[in-house]
């Protein structure tokens, strides 16, 4: 008797994607009588790099804080790694730079990074190789044992940025991290974050400069606290039909309405 054909293999499920890094739904920031946030979903893809682009007094700043936790008034929803934005556990996980430097004057560079270093508990036996390997990464080694107050804005910038790096955190986020510095440095800086993103990281950069758009992964684009548009350059461009960012960011702001900086609330006098 002839035997049955096998079964066919049932097809390969497909692997369960990774959860956003940051998920946002409806977030909204009011702050006094004045909406700074206005109802913003987007979700940030993990081990990618992705700009948050925008004039100055669009909400940049706001929507970072919020972000790493310390904005008040937030409301909807914002998870990040997993958990509510701000929540112990992911202080040691989120790496964050202000757009002022975050320093000691009076300790040189290598002294800032060995403080940090024992704040975030590493080890003694490993901390000098810490604080050289974040030191190598922002290009300071020739000024480590400079004192801090000495240092150029952009040098005391950089350092802050090692201090990130040292815990190497799984979100880092940064606000205009290149401001004030060199064409070299910059360009040696966004293949740092790229390098980083490579091996997992993911980093989530504010910057005003559009310029530097082409240099991300996927754009986060704003305006009066609203978000005009979310892709990837090369799918913003071909949407708008235009050459570059900024013009398609220019043709988004074009046709969406116009509302005054920090709109008031609805539904207020």
């Amino acid at each position: 008797m002839n035997k049955p054909p096998p079964a066919a293999e049932p097809p390969a499920a497909e692997p369960p994607a990774d959860p956003p890094a940051v998920h946002a739904r409806g977030l909204t920031v009011i702050r006094g009588r004045r909406r700074v946030l206005d109802q913003l979903s987007f979700d940030v893809a993990p081990g990618t790099v992705t700009g948050l682009l925008g004039p100055s007094g669009s909400g940049k700043s706001t929507l970072i804080r919020a972000v790493v936790g310390t904005q008040a008034k937030v409301t909807g929803t914002l998870d990040v790694l997993g958990r509510p934005a701000g929540s112990a556990p992911l202080r040691s996980r989120v790496g964050y730079v202000t757009q002022s430097p975050s320093v000691y004057a009076d300790l040189t560079a290598r002294q800032n990074l060995d403080y940090y270093a024992a704040v975030l508990g590493i080890p003694r036996a490993d901390r000098a190789a810490a604080v050289t390997r974040a030191l190598t990464d922002v290009d300071l080694t020739s000024h480590a044992d400079d004192l801090a107050g000495n240092l150029s804005g952009g040098q005391s910038s950089r350092v802050s940025l090692a201090v990130a790096l040292l815990g190497t955190p799984e979100l880092l986020v940064l606000d205009e991290p290149t401001v004030g510095l060199d064409p070299v440095l910059r360009r040696d800086l966004w293949n740092l974050f790229h390098r980083l993103a490579a091996h997992g990281t993911t980093l989530l950069i504010s910057s005003h400069v559009m310029d530097e758009a082409d240099r991300c992964e996927h754009l986060l684009l704003v305006r009066n606290g609203t978000l005009l548009a979310a892709d990837t350059p090369q799918a913003l461009r071909e949407a708008t039909g235009s050459d570059t960012v900024e013009d398609a960011f220019l043709r988004l702001v074009e046709s969406a309405p116009t509302e005054p900086a920090e709109h008031p609330l609805r539904g207020t006098p």
